[in-house]
């Protein structure tokens, strides 16, 4: 099942009932980015915060493992399920090895969406933790940075488990999301998912 073919099969949540979404809590304005910034606003994940069928769950595992303000890190030899495979390390900007504190903090997040029996993850694109669609390749302090299409260490622990994840640039999900929260909602029939924009097909050659 895709996870466009999961959000038309979601209930439709009540007042009483509200859908239960685990929330990056970055873009649930939480200041808990490595810098003690919310990492900007995202009004396409905000949103979701002003409907009263959502039971939003906010949790920022960096912040969880590494503490705020931190430095940034990044995945080196592969990508977040590589990592909890052991074939991938997690490196701060310094060289530190987060490797262990990074699966410690999926855990976690894993046990939150387990205890509140999440049914939807909203999460922080290109994070070495809550990517959903793209990754950096390493350093992204390098002059020529690197993406690589794939998930951070988070998000693989989540979809490892069954649970399924979106991004805040995955419109054309979010859209759905919204036809689900508010009966009166008109989906834009233009939105795109972020593997489905410009960008992305011309950078990834696909």
């Amino acid at each position: 099942m895709t996870d466009k073919e999961h959000l038309k099969n979601l209930r439709v949540p009540t007042q009483e009932e509200p859908l239960r979404i685990l929330m990056s809590a970055c873009l649930a304005g939480v200041t808990c980015g490595f810098d003690g910034s919310a990492n900007g606003e995202y009004p396409s994940a905000l949103k979701l915060l002003n409907y009263n069928t959502v039971k939003s769950i906010k949790f920022c595992p960096e912040d969880y493992s590494f503490g705020t303000p931190r430095e940034m890190c990044d995945i080196y030899g592969g990508t977040g399920k590589d990592v909890l495979e052991g074939k991938a390390k997690v490196l701060s900007e310094s060289g530190k090895d987060w490797t262990e504190g990074m699966i410690s903090a999926s855990e976690k997040m894993l046990e939150i969406a387990q205890r509140e029996q999440i049914e939807i993850a909203v999460m922080m694109d290109v994070s070495a933790a809550c990517g959903s669609q793209v990754i950096y390749n390493g350093n992204r302090y390098n002059e020529n940075k690197v993406y690589q299409i794939g998930v951070g260490v988070c998000a693989a622990q989540l979809i490892k488990h069954g649970f399924k994840v979106i991004s805040q640039r995955d419109f054309a999900s979010l859209e759905l999301l919204y036809s689900k929260l508010d009966a009166q909602h008109q989906i834009n029939k233009k939105a795109k998912d972020h593997h489905e924009i410009d960008w992305y097909k011309e950078y990834f050659k696909i």
